[in-house]
């Protein structure tokens, strides 16, 4: 069949453009590989509106539970989800569009929203691909148990580094948080709370420069960006939170991206370049990213969306 509309990514964004898709009784098809998005890692969110703190976990099994509440025949406006496949390419066909996924089945529809989100960016620097998974590691909560006892190094003075080096503590003998910058980019609450701990030490201005290490990682090596001098940390493990990549490779040949990757919008209705096409989320080139954010900007695009199909705007 032809759908009404594809909704590609299982976060926030996708799922709440799920639910007021059935809610409209849309023709949707829902495609991710799983729920949650990037906060699934994080121990305990605080700032999702309504509930005080969740962990990561818990909120994905929530907005699944939720948008699985419209699941039915898509003939009658229901809500179809396919869970477990990861899209490749999204691109137009005649009048409509064409989803290719990795199982190798393609999916048409009238309309896409693509919410893929962002994924982690990777360290760059010498030793950084060879002591990854020996040392090297980008998911506290997965990775934090195999730590303790240890002295590891946080890589970056946003939330995620200030989040990663709360969660380690309940592990390690000390954490060294490095920041590229003068001014860390957390929000202060959670600044002041991680470095009230005598356990953590800060570092700003601080380039990461080499990983060193045997079979393991041994030192990190980061250069003082004021006086240009190269200094090294005794270390044995290293948690890189050093930003994300929006996942976007699946419509790069589709819409216009901008220099960063992200999907180009209209931030009035999350159009894309192409019409049809909607974004919403950390693909997309808002200015902030935020799970609230990301929620309400897919509403958004929905709304838009509804009036497109059904109202010829």
């Amino acid at each position: 069949m032809i759908y009404e509309l594809i909704i590609i990514g299982g976060g926030p964004a996708g799922v709440a453009a799920g639910v007021y898709a059935a809610r409209k009784k849309l023709q949707t098809l829902f495609l991710t590989y799983d729920f949650g998005g990037q906060s699934i890692v994080s121990a305990e969110i605080q700032n999702w509106i309504g509930t005080p703190a969740i962990s990561g976990e818990e909120l994905a099994k929530q907005l699944e539970n939720h948008l699985r509440k419209y699941e039915g025949d898509p003939p009658t406006g229901g809500l179809v989800i396919k869970t477990g496949v990861k899209v490749e390419k999204t691109e137009r066909e005649g009048n409509n569009f064409s989803v290719r996924t990795d199982d190798g089945q393609n999916y048409e529809s009238r309309t896409v929203l693509i919410t893929t989100g962002a994924h982690r960016r990777k360290l760059t620097v010498p030793g950084a691909d060879t002591f990854e998974q020996k040392g090297i590691t980008y998911c506290a909560s997965c990775d934090g148990p195999l730590f303790a006892g240890k002295n590891v190094v946080v890589i970056g003075g946003g939330n995620a580094g200030f989040e990663t080096a709360a969660q380690l503590l309940a592990y390690v003998s000390h954490v060294t948080i490095l920041h590229h910058s003068t001014e860390f980019k957390a929000d202060p609450i959670i600044v002041e709370k991680v470095l009230a701990n005598p356990k953590v030490t800060a570092i700003k201005n601080a380039e990461t420069v080499e990983v060193k290490g045997e079979k393991f990682v041994t030192a990190l090596v980061y250069k003082n960006k004021l006086t240009g001098e190269n200094k090294g940390i005794a270390i044995e493990g290293v948690f890189v939170e050093i930003g994300f990549l929006p996942t976007t490779d699946l419509v790069k040949d589709l819409v216009t991206l901008n220099k960063y990757g992200s999907i180009v919008v209209d931030p009035r209705t999350q159009r894309a370049s192409v019409a049809g096409v909607w974004a919403a989320g950390d693909c997309a080139d808002g200015l902030f990213h935020q799970n609230n954010i990301a929620a309400g900007d897919a509403i958004k695009a929905l709304e838009d969306i509804y009036n497109y199909l059904h109202l010829g705007k």
